[in-house]
């Protein structure tokens, strides 16, 4: 399940990256902040049940 969600995510980040030429500067930053939090609670997710 875990590796669905980062595929997910990386195929929304590569949707972003294909839009930022039709987006405003500020909405891609939005965007983009969103992905990168999503991503890093996912890491640490990870992290954390890897060590229990």
């Amino acid at each position: 399940m875990t590796m669905i969600a980062l595929v997910a995510a990386l195929l929304l980040l590569g949707i972003m990256l294909g839009a930022v030429a039709q987006l405003p500067l500020s909405v891609t930053f939005v965007a983009c902040s969103v992905i990168g939090a999503w991503l890093l609670v996912f890491a640490v997710r990870e992290r954390r049940a890897r060590q229990h």
